[in-house]
């Protein structure tokens, strides 16, 4: 039996509001290549006392209705100004109040766990970020037409 998603996140912004820790399996392409839909799993955790949201963070916030998990680009001033790994064009903004928590670890498929405080996540990231945009949306069509998911 699957929960629908409006009960899930009711439940995972409760279980973060109290300090815990979830693990959430990726759905979507939006955060390709580095996290892979149906593949790898996330823990997110809120945001302590005295912690902020910052640049490069890998968030699950809310957004015209529903959560989303991307990564934060910039902050301006209140705002965040947020998107997919695998988005080229599509941006959102939101409010820090709409950030239920960060990635704190990917868990892939083999169990490998990979802390995003880590070098080998720090290194997929940065690098993956630091390609031209183009460069990023060819790599992004050729995983898609070889269907390497």
């Amino acid at each position: 039996m699957q929960l629908p998603n409006e009960l899930f996140f009711e439940q995972v912004e409760a279980m973060l509001a109290e300090g815990q820790p979830v693990q959430i399996r990726m759905k979507g392409h939006s955060m390709r290549p580095l996290l892979r839909n149906d593949r790898d799993h996330v823990v997110v955790r809120a945001y302590g006392a005295g912690e902020e949201p910052q640049r490069d963070d890998v968030v699950l916030f809310r957004y015209k209705g529903r959560h989303v998990l991307h990564r934060i680009l910039a902050r301006r001033g209140d705002r965040f100004l947020i998107a997919g790994d695998g988005n080229y064009r599509l941006r959102e903004e939101c409010a820090r109040a709409d950030i239920a928590g960060r990635v704190v670890q990917v868990i892939r498929p083999s169990g490998r766990i990979l802390p995003c405080d880590g070098k080998r996540w720090q290194r997929l990231s940065h690098g993956w970020l630091a390609l031209p945009e183009g460069l990023r949306h060819f790599i992004l069509r050729v995983i898609w037409h070889l269907g390497i998911r």
